[in-house]
C-alpha cells in the first residue's frame, strides 16, 4: 500500500481508488472531466476553527485570524470565511471586489499590497474597506488625501519590515531588510512613518503589521519578530506616547506537501507564539495589543487536490520518463516558480506499489512546464487519472491562460453535498474580451 496519508482527508477505497474528503476521485474525474480542482470545504472550516479557537484561548481578547485570500480567492471561500466569522485580507481591487460581491462584510477586510494605486485606494474606500495595511510613505499620504476628500477617518496599520530571514525559499521570504514589502526599522524610517500617521487628521493608526515569509515549520521566526516588534513598540511609546491597539504578526505556518514534511500542531504553535508575545509585552511594560494572524496556505492547501488525465508516457532510456497530463503550469505554476515538492498518485491505481520514477509534464509548449521531477508513482498508461495532492493554495489563484488553455473548474466537496464553486472556462470565455 502506498504511503499517501499526508492529510487525514485522503484514503484508498475498496476499488483501489484514491479518495478525497470521502469522495472517489476517479468518479469525480469522470463526472466533471479533467483538469479539475477539488476543494474540501469541511477541511477549510476545520482549519479556520483551529486558528480561531487557539487565538481566542491563548491571546488577548479580540485576537482573530484573517484569511490571506491571495492563497485561494473566489466567492465561495469568502462566503465560508464570513460564515466562520473571521476577517480576510486582500491584495488587489480584484480580490476586494470578489469579497464584496460575495457579501463579505467590508469592515472586516484588510487591504494589503506594496503598490496600491490611487484608483485602488478610492475603490476600497467607496466599498467601505475596514483597514489599509500601509506599505510606504506615498501610500500613507495618498490615503490621507482621499480620506480627507471623502470626509472620513480611515483605519490603517503600518507594515514594518523587521529584518528577519525565515530560512525559506527567497521568493516567499518577505521580512528581510531587502524585501520590497514594508517600512524598514533601520534608520528610523518606521518611527518617522508612525509620527506622520499620528499627525494626520483623517487617519486612525490602529497598530502595526509584519510578515516574515511562508512555509515556515518552526516558531523561531515569529518569536524573533515579536522580540523586534515589541522593542519597536517600546521606542514608539517612549518617543510618541503611542501604544498599538493591534499587532498583526502575519502568516506563514507551513503545510505538508510530502510525507517528508513535519506534521504541524497549529494550536501548539499559536500557544508558543502567544507565550512570547505576553513575555515581551511584560518585559517592555506594554499592554498586549489585540493579535492578528494571516493564515492562507495553512487554511486551504491540504483542502485541495488537482486531478489530471494521463496522455503520453515517454520512456527515454538513460535519461528520464515523462508522464504528460492535460494540465500543467497553466493550473499549477509553483514547480516552475519555486521547484515546489508535491505528492503524486495514480488515482485509479492507488493501491498499487510505486514502481516508476517519472517527470510529470504539462501540456504547454514550454520546456519548463513541469509539475514534478523524479516523482515515484505507479507506472501509468494513457487514460489513467493522476492526482496531485495539497494544491488548495496558490494553484487556482495563480492559474493562467498561457497557450490559450482554459482554466479548470473548482468543485467544493462537503459531507452533505458537492457543488461547482467556479465554472470551467470555455473557449468562448477565452475570447470574451477580444475586440
Amino acid at each position: 500500500m502506498q504511503n499517501i496519508k499526508i492529510c487525514d482527508n485522503i484514503d484508498i477505497n475498496d476499488q483501489g481508488h484514491l479518495t478525497f474528503a470521502g469522495y472517489d476521485t476517479v468518479d469525480l474525474a469522470n463526472k466533471y472531466s479533467t483538469p479539475l480542482y477539488l476543494m474540501d470545504e469541511d477541511k477549510i472550516r476545520e482549519k479556520v476553527r483551529i486558528y480561531k479557537n487557539a487565538m481566542a484561548k491563548y491571546l488577548p481578547e479580540g485576537s482573530m485570524p484573517e484569511f490571506a485570500s491571495k492563497a485561494f480567492s473566489c466567492r465561495a471561500v469568502y462566503r465560508i470565511m464570513a460564515e466562520e466569522g473571521i476577517d480576510v485580507d486582500v491584495v488587489s481591487s480584484g480580490e476586494l471586489y470578489t469579497a464584496f460581491s460575495a457579501g463579505f462584510p467590508m469592515e472586516n477586510v484588510f487591504f494589503h499590497g506594496n503598490n496600491k494605486t490611487d484608483s485602488d485606494i478610492t475603490f476600497a474606500m467607496e466599498k467601505g474597506v475596514g483597514f489599509f495595511v500601509v506599505d510606504g510613505a506615498e501610500e500613507l499620504y495618498a490615503i490621507q488625501t482621499e480620506a480627507e476628500n471623502k470626509g472620513i477617518t480611515q483605519k490603517i496599520l503600518l507594515r514594518i519590515t523587521p529584518g528577519i530571514d525565515p530560512h525559506t525559499h527567497k521568493k516567499i521570504s518577505t521580512g528581510s531588510e531587502e524585501s520590497k514589502f514594508g517600512i524598514p526599522l533601520r534608520c528610523g524610517a518606521a518611527l518617522d512613518m508612525t509620527k506622520a500617521a499620528l499627525s494626520m487628521k483623517n487617519i486612525h493608526l490602529c497598530g502595526f503589521h509584519c510578515h516574515v515569509g511562508s512555509q515556515i515549520f518552526e516558531c523561531e521566526p515569529f518569536i524573533n519578530a515579536a522580540e523586534i516588534m515589541f522593542k519597536f513598540f517600546a521606542d514608539v511609546k517612549a518617543a510618541l506616547g503611542y501604544t498599538p491597539e493591534i499587532f498583526n504578526i502575519g502568516g506563514g505556518l507551513g503545510v505538508r506537501y510530502t510525507c517528508a514534511d513535519p506534521v504541524i500542531d497549529y494550536d501548539e504553535k499559536i500557544k508558543e507564539i502567544a507565550d512570547k508575545i505576553y513575555s515581551e509585552a511584560q518585559n517592555y511594560g506594554i499592554n498586549p495589543p489585540k493579535i492578528m494572524m494571516e493564515p492562507g496556505r495553512s487554511l486551504v492547501a491540504d483542502a485541495g487536490m488537482t486531478l489530471y488525465t494521463v496522455g503520453t508516457v515517454k520512456k527515454l532510456e538513460g535519461f528520464a520518463n515523462y508522464v504528460s497530463v492535460d494540465g500543467g503550469m497553466t493550473d499549477n505554476p509553483r514547480y516552475t516558480l519555486y521547484e515546489s515538492p508535491y505528492t503524486v498518485v495514480v488515482a485509479n491505481k492507488a493501491d498499487k506499489e510505486k514502481n516508476f520514477a517519472a517527470t510529470i509534464a504539462g501540456r504547454c509548449c514550454e520546456s519548463g512546464d513541469l509539475i514534478q521531477e523524479n516523482a515515484e508513482i505507479t507506472e501509468p498508461e494513457r487514460g489513467d487519472i493522476l492526482a496531485v495532492l495539497t494544491t488548495g493554495a496558490y494553484n487556482y489563484s495563480m492559474a493562467s491562460n498561457y497557450n490559450r488553455v482554459p482554466r479548470p473548474p473548482v468543485v467544493m466537496l462537503g459531507k452533505d453535498k458537492e457543488y461547482v464553486a467556479v465554472k470551467r472556462e470555455s473557449f468562448e470565455d477565452l475570447c470574451a474580451l477580444d475586440v
